[in-house]
């Protein structure tokens, strides 16, 4: 098989098998629609694999979503992750993805033991074969990588196409209506606004995306889909495109692709290597567990084609977490309308958050002297502070430390908003008590992201 090619003659679940059924210790680069997939293999199983289209997104996503089941990584801890290992330069360190570094980390500092580490891994494994898998076109590089990644665990191929087909097979039932988790459902002003709607579902329901809403809601994101089908048939709701960078992932067509069927050689390989081997880090006794016994938290429901005539009344389900008491939290939150100091000397800046914010349902006091920030700030009382670095009088981080010392403010998020791109500033952001790092310039779907990841 040549070290490079093109889809057009191999399909991707085709390329996957083949590096399967060869037993290749490898790393697959796929190149489509300026996006990267990386896909780490040895000896024909599944290490890693991500891609290049917000991998940090991806990684909190999967944290929030197990967050049952890892209660101890919190927010704070996920801030943390951003600012000692998201980089610019992630799309080029094929050998060491920065999320993988991250999750190693969470390892060695005692946040995961092995087994959780494993699930987290599956987890965002299926989340990037399931994108991998639609490619329609595109080339691909095998590259021989001489530094291979510190093992955690192994995947077996054909279990993790399998699942990953099924979910596409499930999310084909809203095509073409829903052709990408990424599209971003409102609520049309004029029409009818159902009251089976819940109120916390309306009030997110503007400008997250079908995936990042189910993490809100604390759902399984297909099961989401499918009950807000029967509106979006009404145009009830109306669906707009996924914001970059999500727009460049490829969409779930009419008709997928079958997989092809196995032979006797290739389904006994199965039988024998569907295992998840657990990496140094576990005690050598340890035996040896089977995928199927690290299923998935959230299971993809079993899904039918849905109604067209009539309306589903939407509930929270609570499928997904087995403690009652966090659905009731995340009730109570998302019912408020959120507060947001935006502290910058820039009108055009303080302009654009504004705009970019009060779009979607928060209350934003914007602020242009830094010299009187503090004093506005302990007004208003707001849930969160978005602060400039760069501002003449005071710097951010003088201000950071004056709010910080303030107990009304000592657990309020606060996101430093800045042209400073370098790992020193980052670690001084930390140090006086910044939450979180947002750089200029950035996009709506960026600065959403950071409120959306600070105040759910």
């Amino acid at each position: 098989m040549n070290n490079y090619g093109t889809f057009t003659a191999l399909r991707p679940h085709g390329l996957l098998r083949h590096l399967f059924s060869c037993f290749d210790t490898t790393c697959l680069q796929a190149f489509s629609n300026s996006v990267n997939w990386l896909i780490y293999l040895e000896d024909g199983a599944i290490t890693y694999a991500t891609h290049s289209v917000e991998p940090f997104d991806r990684l909190e996503r999967h944290l929030r979503r197990l967050n049952p089941q890892i209660p101890q990584i919190t927010n704070e801890i996920r801030v943390q992750l951003r600012l000692l290992f998201e980089t610019e330069l992630q799309n080029q360190l094929i050998y060491q993805p920065p999320e993988y570094q991250a999750i190693h980390w969470l390892i060695d500092q005692g946040y995961l033991d092995t087994t959780q580490a494993t699930v987290l891994i599956q987890e965002l494994v299926k989340d990037v074969i399931e994108s991998f898998l639609l490619i329609k076109s595109g080339t691909y590089e095998l590259s021989d990588t001489q530094q291979k990644l510190p093992l955690i665990c192994r995947l077996d191929v054909i279990k993790v196409i399998e699942r990953c087909q099924m979910r596409l097979q499930h999310w084909q039932s809203c095509v073409p209506q829903i052709t990408s988790p990424y599209q971003r459902p409102y609520l049309l002003i004029n029409g009818k606004n159902s009251p089976a709607l819940q109120p916390q579902l309306t009030h997110w329901m503007k400008g997250f995306s079908l995936r990042h809403l189910a993490i809100i809601m604390n759902q399984d994101e297909i099961q989401l889909a499918q009950n807000l089908y029967p509106y979006i048939l009404t145009g009830e709701i109306i669906l707009h495109e996924p914001d970059p960078p999500f727009d460049q992932l490829p969409k779930i067509p009419t008709q997928l692709t079958s997989t092809p069927q196995y032979t006797t050689e290739l389904l006994h390989k199965t039988l024998v290597d569907t295992v998840v081997e657990l990496s140094s880090h576990a005690n050598p006794i340890t035996p040896i567990l089977a995928i199927d016994n690290l299923a998935p938290v959230v299971r993809s429901p079993q899904i039918s084609a849905p109604a067209k005539a009539s309306h589903q009344e939407l509930t929270l389900s609570n499928t997904t977490n087995p403690h009652p008491e966090r659905v009731t939290a995340i009730t109570r939150t998302t019912q408020q309308i959120y507060k947001i100091v935006s502290v910058d000397d820039s009108p055009t800046i303080l302009k654009e958050i504004s705009h970019f914010l009060e779009s979607e349902n928060f209350t934003v006091v914007a602020i242009n002297d830094p010299l009187k920030a503090a004093m506005s700030i302990i007004r208003h009382k707001p849930d969160l502070i978005l602060l400039d670095l760069n501002m003449a009088g005071i710097d951010g981080y003088e201000l950071c430390r004056i709010i910080r010392n303030n107990s009304l403010f000592k657990n309020t998020p606060i996101i430093f908003v800045t042209g400073y791109k370098g790992l020193v500033d980052k670690v001084k952001a930390r140090l006086v008590g910044a939450s979180g790092y947002l750089t200029k310039p950035f996009t709506r779907a960026e600065l959403l992201k950071m409120v959306f990841m600070h105040l759910t």
